[in-house]
């Protein structure tokens, strides 16, 4: 297990009591990359991998401005979109998975965004935690993507305890109440972005800090 995974679990009605707490907080989280349709989502996710998204949201308006679907992106072409995507990191790559998978979508899906994890997999640059995202915020699909920010959070607080990504979004799945799963991801992703950090934790501010089962508390 993880450094900060407790011995034991949030209790059920904690788990309840703590989502309850993050929604009364932001009723209506959204996610912080810059879209502006499905297409859009994807290719902002896509570029997010190892990256920010608040320098991926510097990169992209001029961006999707001239690219902002599959054809307009394969008439951009690799070279322009390099140029438009170079403060991120791994662009190269990421500009060959992003004219690929503009490509797949025209020839597999009709220039349409698949509404599957299975499908969405299939597409370069795109796994599990990319294709949860896309199924979410896009498709309003009740998915968990598991980052960093989710998986800390998930283990520190005992809320869903795992030693990989795919034990703690099994857990998750479990164990979140389903009320709660259609923003479960955005309310963790956030908490753990601005307060449950990885070497500054906000202890003291944080809404869940009598629920919660990390020992060394700040």
């Amino acid at each position: 297990m993880p450094k900060d995974t407790p011995q034991k679990l949030m209790t059920p009605s904690a788990v309840q009591t703590f989502y309850a707490a993050l929604k009364k907080a932001n009723p209506n989280p959204k996610g912080e990359l810059n879209h502006t349709n499905p297409y859009t989502l994807l290719v902002a996710v896509v570029l997010s991998a190892r990256a920010t998204d608040k320098g991926v949201n510097k990169a992209t308006p001029a961006l999707f401005a001239k690219a902002d679907t599959p054809e307009k992106m394969l008439r951009l072409g690799e070279d322009k979109l390099c140029h438009h995507i170079k403060t991120i990191g791994l662009y190269k790559t990421k500009a060959k998975n992003v004219i690929a998978l503009s490509d797949m979508l025209l020839t597999r899906f009709g220039g349409e965004i698949p509404r599957s994890r299975e499908e969405l997999e299939t597409l370069p640059g795109v796994g599990r935690k990319s294709a949860n995202v896309v199924l979410n915020i896009a498709f309003g699909e009740k998915t968990i993507a598991v980052d960093t920010h989710v998986f800390r959070v998930s283990n520190r607080t005992g809320l869903a305890p795992g030693r990989n990504v795919g034990e703690v979004e099994e857990a998750l799945m479990k164990r979140t109440p389903a009320s709660f799963l259609r923003h479960a991801h955005h309310w963790l992703i956030l908490h753990g972005r601005y307060v449950c950090k990885a070497r500054a934790p906000q202890c003291p501010s944080c809404l869940a800090r009598d629920l919660c089962l990390f020992d060394e508390k700040t």
